[in-house]
């Protein structure tokens, strides 16, 4: 695979797994605090275990979250580095584009 397409299936991780308010509710619980599984699943009662676990396996498959064996415990922790990428490609571009077209209105306005 070229590093574009992987590039490519990279972005579609990240973005199936915050397409889910679930998952995004997740990444803001792991961002407030790194957590354990069992932990995790307690913020959100109104799922059951298997569901919670289900999301996380999508945000670990985005490398979102990572998780680390401690005894019997699980610990889970945020991994910006993906949301960075897609902010660097695609929204800040989009971001200095728009700008620069403000910019451009604002001087012929003048």
């Amino acid at each position: 695979m070229s590093s574009t397409k992987a590039s490519d299936a990279e972005d579609d991780r990240v973005f199936k797994a915050l397409a889910s308010a679930t998952r995004r509710r997740m990444l803001d619980a792991l961002r407030a605090s790194s957590c354990t599984t069992g932990e995790l699943c307690g913020q959100f009662p109104e799922l059951d275990r298997t569901t919670v676990l289900q999301h996380l396996r999508v945000l670990e498959d985005a490398e979102l979250v990572t998780g680390r064996k401690v005894g019997r415990e699980r610990h889970l922790a945020l991994a910006p580095l993906p949301i960075r990428r897609i902010h660097d490609r695609w929204i800040g571009e989009y971001a200095r584009a728009a700008v620069d077209l403000l910019d451009r209105l604002d001087q012929e306005g003048a």
